[in-house]
């Protein structure tokens, strides 16, 4: 038991110690930025695609309207629009070529990621950086974690896109009970 307690402590320490690493100003800026969207597009790859739908159901059960790009019923990304990237790496290929198109629609471009130091970060008009190390750019990353495989990122990612929530559910002035009016009635 006394090595469970232990793991615990250790994931909570690494998830408190990166997000308390995370500018507050940079979360200030992106609430704002997904209020002011038309549409907001969310894309990630891996289980941090995984997050982003997790985050992309949140959104709408605020009332935003809101799409997961890959989804078949995602229409195209326009002026007004904002697409949100999740990527750890700010690298992922498909990923780039998703940011390479908003140029050409008037759409803005946002980032939660792990890398200042990548061509999405770079294109993008808001970015918050998660100070997780990444497993695929750097052979010692993990190493300041007891997570594995990018995971620090991954749960920081989560954890961040709920005080999003929380900071979106008090802007729009939404209670729980129309949140929960919009959840999915066909499970």
């Amino acid at each position: 038991m006394t090595q469970h307690h232990e793991l615990v402590d250790a994931i909570l320490a690494d998830v408190g110690r990166t997000l308390r690493q995370v500018d507050a100003g940079e979360v200030e800026a992106m609430a704002p930025a997904l209020l002011s969207a038309q549409r907001i597009f969310l894309a990630g790859k891996g289980r941090t695609g995984l997050q982003m739908r997790a985050f992309a159901m949140r959104l709408m059960h605020l009332g935003l309207r809101v799409h997961v790009v890959d989804d078949v019923t995602t229409p195209a990304l326009g002026a007004g629009d904002l697409l949100l990237i999740g990527s750890s790496s700010g690298r992922t290929g498909s990923l780039l070529r998703y940011a390479e198109t908003v140029g050409a629609t008037g759409a803005r471009l946002a980032t939660l990621t792990g890398n200042l130091d990548s061509p999405i970060a770079a294109a993008a008009d808001f970015r918050v950086y998660i100070p997780a190390s990444n497993f695929k750019a750097d052979a010692r990353a993990g190493a300041d974690s007891v997570l594995v495989m990018g995971s620090l990122f991954e749960h920081c990612l989560g954890l961040l896109c709920d005080l999003l929530i929380i900071r979106l559910k008090a802007a729009l002035n939404v209670d729980e009970a129309r949140m929960n009016a919009r959840h999915a009635n066909l499970e």
